[in-house]
């Protein structure tokens, strides 16, 4: 008997002959087949790619190519990630890693965590379509699509990697007096996004028991979403970042999670220490290492692990391999006028923080 499986939960249930529509016997998603005038026998194994709330991704790609049989759900998905690698192609300060540090990460949230292919939105300067390229404009609405009609239940990851500078706060939000920023591959023209606007957009509207994680990979990114406790991993402790001036800066109700490459006073790097060949970001390679071979580690641990792998490439000398990254780094720090004297070592430890503070030694990481 033919067989269906569903681009969604991928379970399979008997297929009707003729039926252009079907609803998932399992997780009760909205199905719509495409007939074929011949349909072939056996379960229709599918690497499903289909676009889903303008999730961007190729083409569908059949394990077995059965003639022209699409699929495509509306249901609302409870996994979704943006995942945005800035590469700076053609530019001075252009890096190397941020396409592999991104197909990292999809791997980690497809293959260990169960996040649907079609519920993830890449964005990086090698895509086709223009909509998907990591302008300041795509992925501001990739972060509003991340959030939208979130529900209790749902896990959303936010993930980044390229180039993070600091700016002079204006407003009384922060406690160092900077305010964090990300570039994206347009930020010389359209400018910076900063993380009192990431907050807004991510961190606000989480309702509750939605849970947000940001993987950040780029310099000066320790608070980027300005969240109101930090983590000091040396010490132990949940340390206070509400800001000066009271603004809220919480969620409604939701938890938002975030893990950074360094403090905000840091640099992190992409180097090819750890791979021996293809450039990678240090934060990227060990984090996904790391859950990989530990799957059920706790949020402390985690960050144990990865401080102390850092450390001991620090020890090494790896730090040759990441010089390149400071003379980008001090490049469009002095360009964009808030150089800092005293910042321009490469020995940076991975910084959690969270809307919440909660036991990090007991508290599994779960994305």
């Amino acid at each position: 008997m033919d067989t269906i499986t569903c681009p969604n939960c991928y379970n399979q249930f008997p297929a009707t002959p003729h039926s252009a529509t079907y609803s998932c016997k399992f997780c009760k998603a909205k199905i719509s087949v495409e007939k074929s005038e011949t349909v072939p026998k056996g379960p229709l194994q599918f690497r499903w790619t289909t676009k889903m709330y303008g999730s961007n991704s190729l083409r569908s790609t059949p394990d077995r190519e059965p003639k022209s049989t699409k699929c495509s759900t509306s249901r609302h998905q409870p996994k979704k990630a943006v995942l945005c690698g800035v590469s700076y192609t053609n530019k001075k300060y252009k890096l190397k890693g941020t396409v592999n540090n991104v197909t990292r990460m999809k791997f980690l949230l497809v293959d260990h965590f169960g996040f649907p292919e079609n519920a993830i939105r890449v964005l990086t300067e090698e895509q086709s379509d223009p909509s998907f390229i990591p302008t300041k404009k795509n992925i501001q609405k990739a972060l509003s699509w991340l959030v939208e009609d979130c529900k209790s239940g749902d896990s959303l990851v936010f993930y980044f990697s390229g180039h993070g500078l600091r700016q002079p706060d204006f407003s009384n939000d922060e406690i160092d007096g900077y305010d964090e920023t990300i570039c994206p591959s347009d930020f010389m023209t359209a400018g910076v996004i900063f993380d009192n606007d990431i907050n807004t957009t991510i961190v606000k509207p989480l309702k509750k028991g939605v849970k947000l994680h940001a993987i950040v990979d780029a310099c000066h990114t320790g608070t980027i979403l300005n969240l109101e406790h930090v983590y000091n991993h040396k010490e132990n402790r949940w340390y206070n970042n509400k800001p000066p001036s009271s603004a809220i800066k919480g969620t409604n109700g939701g938890l938002a999670i975030s893990l950074s490459a360094c403090i905000d006073d840091q640099m992190a790097a992409d180097t090819s220490a750890f791979t021996g060949k293809e450039m990678t970001g240090v934060l990227t390679f060990l984090l996904v290492q790391t859950i990989t071979e530990i799957p059920h580690i706790t949020y402390g641990d985690l960050l144990d692990r990865i401080n102390e792998n850092i450390a001991l490439a620090n020890k090494k000398g790896c730090l040759n391999a990441l010089q390149v990254s400071i003379i980008i780094s001090n490049f469009l720090t002095e360009i964009h006028g808030c150089n800092q004297k005293g910042h321009s070592s490469t020995q940076f430890e991975c910084q959690l923080s969270s809307s919440k503070k909660f036991d990090v030694y007991k508290e599994e990481f779960k994305l």
